[in-house]
């Protein structure tokens, strides 16, 4: 394992400095006591690369989550919601696709994961599993959406949010650093998941990369895999009610 597999994915100390900025504040001290806490218990974060994530995110909603996180993207939050009654949230546009990809106001269908148990099953009978219609504006093109369940992603996608998806035709197509979800059999159990995707140093590998540093790496043979779907969005349901 290299030293870059090695590093912490994410970075306590930036992740306070952008905090500072986007709140235009100075020191940690005024940090501290907009978030309610102590300004030793700040320092103890950065200290320990460990963070209360969900007072922080809680604090900042008008912050986009990606740059405070990572420093990718801009500050400024991407006001685009969606309104239904299967769900009702803000939308995060995750894949931003290297070829353009037509944006328009369309709905996209929610789909009963549970009840297909895995994506192969689900994308042959579409209609045996749908919930429901979800209207989202300047979606990009997508198969459906499913419930996520666990906490691999966290805090960049936590359990009862709404992924929109589209299936690919060929391993030949991943994007390498992309967010997917995997459907796949090992040791006789069917899996789900929703990971990175990354390239594997292990022959006829890929490998699943949480976002959650709690949840180690996995090379998975692409035998085992029946079905992979590229994440075009993510929905928080009921964030902005």
């Amino acid at each position: 394992m290299n030293e870059r597999q090695n590093e912490p994915l994410l970075n306590v100390t930036d992740i306070v400095k952008r905090a500072k900025i986007a709140l235009n504040l100075q020191k940690d001290s005024e940090l501290a006591e907009y978030l309610g806490v102590a300004r030793g218990t700040l320092s103890n974060w950065c200290a320990r690369n460990s963070i209360d994530f969900p007072l922080l995110l809680n604090k900042l909603k008008d912050v986009d989550y990606n740059w405070l996180l990572t420093g990718k993207g801009a500050p400024e939050r991407n006001e685009i919601f969606c309104d239904s009654e299967e769900a009702r949230g803000e939308v995060e546009i995750i894949h931003k696709p290297k070829t353009s990809d037509p944006l328009d106001n369309r709905s996209v269908t929610l789909y009963d994961i549970e009840a297909a148990a895995n994506l192969k099953t689900l994308l042959a009978d579409k209609p045996q599993y749908a919930l429901g219609k979800i209207q989202i504006p300047s979606v990009p093109v997508c198969d459906g959406a499913i419930y996520v369940n666990g906490d691999s992603m966290y805090p960049i996608l936590k359990s009862g949010d709404i992924v929109g998806f589209k299936e690919i035709n060929s391993f030949n197509n991943v994007i390498y650093g992309e967010m997917y979800i995997v459907s796949f059999d090992l040791d006789g159990d069917q899996y789900l998941t929703v990971k990175y995707v990354s390239k594997s140093e292990k022959e006829g590998c890929i490998r699943l990369v949480s976002y959650n540093p709690h949840h180690d790496p996995m090379d998975l043979p692409l035998k085992c895999i029946h079905t992979m779907a590229i994440v075009k969005f993510s929905i928080r349901k009921n964030m902005m009610m």
